[in-house]
């Protein structure tokens, strides 16, 4: 009796526990479908909420005086209110029936430091925009240059960073920022991350560093408040920055995961650091690089599509190991046609920005001079401010004359006195934003003079003082006829040439080999 009965003890135990098992499986089964369900539900519940993208969120700057574009989504077919509180006009607008989608654009006042709040209302819901100013709105993007924050990568600083980023408190009431996160997609997306910030030590860190130092050169110069949306990703070719209906063949990842979703947001206009992922195409970038600025002017749909685009010259850098070789020179002789050829464009220059140890260091230390350039660039030209210069000196026309008195004395004790092929003649150099000279009188390096042969020598330059107008001249040891000329046309060196407003020089060639 008693193994038998331990044997029914065990059976009737054992029958409880698989019983016990499948209700725990049934249990499991329904908490699954119940989570499901309540998945499934808040999906569809998403889908009819009032939803903002994070670009139009607290802290944010609209532009000043426009129709300033918001939007959203909302249960299609429904009306959403927005209510401005400058003016407390109040703004309807209906969600698209199928995506929800719904935008409106509300008349912005001038630009001032008061801040102001903006109220969405939908779908039985009410969302509130705290702390916006009202100022001037640019949008950078590129690659790692104008990535780079005010705290630098990894062994590589940004010079002055310590104390711009400790007195940046001092802008908490005058810049605003918003950095997009790296997103890449195969399909144009609707939304990004991305959120405003206030400018303080904390914050600022993590700024655009050539963002940051145009918004502080411009806030000061306009006294309105200045906002960034900064949208850029190292590495990247200007492929990526196009949309996948251009005959390029690239997957256009930036262009689909960060720049769609922030496409339409009103700005002022566009700052652009990127090249050097492209270098030694340079023929293929200037086709598409204006192709990118009008199809961004297009997509932001601003009255006239004329938006400002300005860019910043690639540094030097000992490309493919060989700081002698001119791919990049050429690049940035294109950097420059494009400026020329492209409606409302410009590009400054930054052939002086880098120093002698920087030649393997693709990210030069210097941004608070790229930063103010861009800033004067668009003070003139787009805000009407004069007094100062903002345009680089630019190589104009030669000229081959002889010799006078006073160019013989400079040449005397040179190499080139002393050759006996010297034909007794400079070469004149001309150029323009030049208006009051340069900034040194001789010793003027950078320069390369060749012949017929069209090797290049370096040449013996000075200022001239005695002209009717202020220009260069010329002599070269090896050349006695000069034909080409070149100046700084490498992949790195260094330019130590201005005009008398410290602007540089802008590398250049005569020569087409």
């Amino acid at each position: 009796m008693f193994p038998s009965l331990i044997h029914t003890e065990a059976n009737e135990t054992t029958d409880r526990y698989n019983e016990g098992q499948v209700l725990l499986i049934i249990v499991f089964s329904l908490m699954k479908k119940i989570i499901l369900l309540f998945a499934m539900s808040l999906c569809v519940l998403s889908a009819y909420a009032l939803d903002l993208p994070e670009i139009i969120g607290s802290n944010m700057m609209l532009q000043q005086q426009t129709n300033a574009k918001l939007w959203g989504w909302a249960k299609g077919g429904s009306t959403v209110n927005v209510t401005t509180s400058w003016n407390n006009q109040t703004y309807a607008a209906k969600a698209d029936k199928e995506t929800g989608r719904w935008e409106i654009k509300v008349q912005t006042p001038a630009a001032s430091y008061e801040t102001y709040s903006i109220t969405v209302k939908g779908d039985g819901q009410t969302k509130t925009i705290d702390n916006v100013l009202i100022g001037e709105v640019w949008f950078c993007s590129g690659q790692s240059n104008m990535e780079i924050s005010l705290g630098g990568f990894w062994n590589c600083p940004i010079e002055g960073s310590n104390e711009a980023i400790a007195n940046s408190g001092k802008y908490k009431k005058a810049i605003r920022f918003a950095t997009i996160p790296k997103a890449d997609a195969l399909v144009p997306q609707d939304k990004v991350a991305g959120k405003w910030e206030i400018c303080e030590p904390q914050n600022a860190q993590r700024f655009s560093a050539v963002g940051y130092f145009f918004a502080r050169t411009l806030t000061d110069l306009l006294d309105v408040p200045v906002g960034i949306i900064n949208c850029s990703w190292g590495g990247s070719c200007v492929e990526g920055w196009l949309p996948k209906d251009t005959d390029y063949h690239r997957k256009m990842v930036m262009y689909n995961g960060m720049l769609h979703p922030l496409m339409g947001y009103t700005i002022k206009g566009f700052l652009w650091n990127q090249g050097e992922s492209n270098v030694g195409y340079e023929k293929e970038y200037f086709e598409r690089f204006q192709t990118m600025a009008k199809l961004w002017r297009t997509g932001w749909n601003q009255p006239g599509d004329k938006l400002p685009f300005y860019t910043v010259e690639i540094p030097g850098y000992r490309y493919g190991n060989d700081e002698n070789g001119i791919d990049a020179a050429k690049f940035r002789e294109v950097q420059h046609k494009i400026a020329h050829s492209l409606e409302n464009s410009g590009c400054v220059c930054t052939s002086d920005l880098v120093y002698e140890w920087e030649k393997d260091q693709i990210h030069a230390t210097k941004k608070l001079e790229i930063g103010q350039r861009l800033a004067y660039m668009a003070a003139t030209r787009d805000y009407g401010m004069s007094g100062f210069w903002a345009e680089n000196p630019e190589f104009e026309k030669m000229e081959v004359v002889e010799a006078n008195e006073w160019d013989k004395a400079v040449i005397a004790g040179t190499p080139v006195a002393a050759n006996p092929n010297d034909k007794g003649k400079v070469t004149l150099l001309y150029f323009t934003n030049a208006f009051d000279g340069f900034d040194r009188m001789q010793d003027i390096e950078g320069f390369e003079a060749a012949g017929d042969d069209g090797i290049f020598h370096p040449a013996i330059v000075w200022s001239s003082n005695n002209d009717t107008r202020p220009l260069l001249k010329m002599v070269c040891p090896e050349v006695p006829e000069i034909k080409y000329v070149r100046y700084c046309f490498k992949n790195f060196v260094v330019g130590k040439l201005h005009n008398s407003r410290q602007l540089p020089i802008v590398p250049f060639r005569t020569d087409n080999f």
